[in-house]
């Protein structure tokens, strides 16, 4: 069996404009950074086969806090991205339906197979999201591991470790510095901890996994 911690990163500047990041990037704010130092005092003398992250800042920058606390080198890895949400990128959510109405259709929907122009379906993915996580679930059997994320992705394991549809509404929050405990054996995921946000002691956790 593997075990993976799966965290989101930290508060960002656009998670609080409600503004898409996707592959694009954006600073942690200063709850963010708060969160992130939060986050790695709690994993500071745990012990973790490895130290994975998102090669996009905020993820990076969320576990840069863990791996000086922790002494874990951090291994990037593309396939941990958020969605690309192609030209929907950097965009307020409010001005979707004005700008965009028949991607914001299609978006609101939650449709599958509906690929965003120059950005991934909802299926593309969750199918990339799966195949990562269980790549690297392959890669450390009996082993427990840090990954340090997106909120896209988070939902995208939980959707399927619990055969939620992809098209299903979220009925659930995914917060920055959460941590999601999983474990995988026999191509079979369990959700074993969800949201634990124990290490905040009272700081706020932005909660839109959509972008």
């Amino acid at each position: 069996m593997t075990q993976i911690f799966l965290i989101r990163h930290g508060e960002t500047v656009w998670n609080l404009e409600t503004r898409i990041q996707g592959h694009l990037d954006s600073p942690l704010t200063e709850t963010g950074l708060a969160q992130a130092e939060a986050l790695a005092s709690r994993f500071k003398s745990q012990r973790f086969s490895a130290l994975y992250s998102s090669d996009i800042g905020r993820a990076y920058e969320t576990a840069r806090r863990i791996s000086e606390k922790n002494g874990l080198s951090i291994l990037t890895e593309p396939c941990l991205r958020e969605r690309h949400f192609g030209v929907l990128q950097s965009e307020l959510k409010k001005t979707l339906p004005t700008r965009f109405p028949e991607i914001f259709h299609y978006f609101k929907a939650n449709d599958p197979d509906y690929i965003i122009p120059e950005g991934e379906s909802l299926k593309q993915f969750s199918e990339r999201c799966i195949t990562c996580l269980e790549g690297l679930a392959k890669k450390h059997v009996g082993e427990r591991i840090l990954v340090v994320t997106h909120g896209g992705v988070l939902v995208s394991l939980f959707k399927h470790t619990l055969g939620i549809p992809l098209s299903a509404p979220r009925h659930f929050l995914s917060l920055n510095t959460s941590i999601n405990v999983f474990s995988y054996q026999d191509k079979r995921w369990t959700l074993e901890v969800w949201g634990d946000l124990g290490h905040l002691h009272g700081v706020l956790a932005v909660d839109d996994s959509s972008v």
